[in-house]
């Protein structure tokens, strides 16, 4: 199955038979406390127009635990993950669709969780809302929602710790999918330090896709990832500062027919411990 959909295709299916879930993964990876703005809210975004039937997830609540030694963005408890994704009506049996802004970083988070949890049919709208052609819809779901039955059972995908990470950076390819001046070391504007795992690749999340926000072909996809060691048969490993960009590489080399594990602490987790070694410029060594 294609880890991916098209807006066209999404239109069709919701008047089909068997429609899928919606869920509505708005989220920006904000530094606007810094500068003093208010942070981006999805909710209100959510509020103020979703694809008629969505429900809105909170990536930072419900897709992520908090923030602590396990970096920003940590696995979220299951038995909340399980019960937020059953009150938005997932159940095993029924497809899911995953959107966010355009970005693709947030619902590929989403995407990523249902699958290490088990659920076989996931799958994100390329090119997000922006893609989105049909009506939007600003009222709420009703709490006639039928809730679903999904339970997580974790392990179906690929996942590493900071130490599998680092011995994959040796034996197998590790990505970096974070921006090549966070990667060489050069700014560091979140996480303790800057620099990379030593031996990962650095390989742009922003490469995946067009100007337009939607995936490369999957054939551009695997040329691309071929040239940094990953093909279906290597062992890869994908990592970026708290494991939300990173799903979304992840998804990539899904799309290019490469399976890939994600280390979910990332950089943040990474970089937290004085003892792990920094490799910085623009050697993976």
């Amino acid at each position: 199955m294609n880890a991916i959909i098209s807006a066209s295709e999404l239109a069709s299916a919701l008047a089909g038979p068997n429609p899928p879930v919606l869920l509505d993964v708005r989220w920006q990876l904000s530094v606007a406390k810094a500068a003093g703005e208010p942070p981006f809210d999805g909710r209100a975004e959510y509020a103020a127009g979703h694809i008629p039937g969505a429900v809105y997830v909170d990536l930072d609540r419900e897709l992520a635990g908090p923030a602590g030694t396990g970096g920003r963005h940590p696995l979220p408890d299951l038995a909340e993950f399980g019960a937020a994704m059953r009150r938005a009506g997932v159940s095993a049996g029924t497809p899911v669709v995953v959107y966010d802004g355009g970005q693709g970083w947030a619902a590929a988070r989403a995407w990523w969780l249902l699958r290490w949890t088990g659920h076989p049919d996931v799958r994100v709208l390329d090119g997000g809302l922006t893609s989105w052609e049909g009506r939007l819809q600003s009222s709420l779901p009703g709490s006639a929602r039928a809730e679903g039955d999904f339970e997580p059972v974790p392990g179906a995908t690929g996942l590493l710790d900071a130490d599998e990470a680092a011995a994959l950076a040796r034996a197998g390819v590790l990505l970096d999918a974070r921006a090549g001046e966070r990667y060489r070391g050069e700014v560091e504007p979140i996480d303790r330090v800057g620099g990379h795992i030593p031996g990962a690749w650095s390989a742009p999340t922003t490469d995946n896709v067009g100007p337009d926000g939607r995936f490369l072909p999957a054939e551009e996809l695997n040329a691309r990832f071929k040239a940094l060691g990953a093909t279906d048969d290597s062992e890869v490993g994908v990592y970026c500062g708290s494991g939300v960009s990173g799903a979304h590489e992840v998804l990539a080399l899904a799309v290019a027919g490469i399976p890939a594990a994600l280390y979910v602490g990332s950089w943040s987790e990474w970089s937290s411990d004085p003892a792990r070694p920094v490799a910085v410029g623009p050697d993976p060594q």
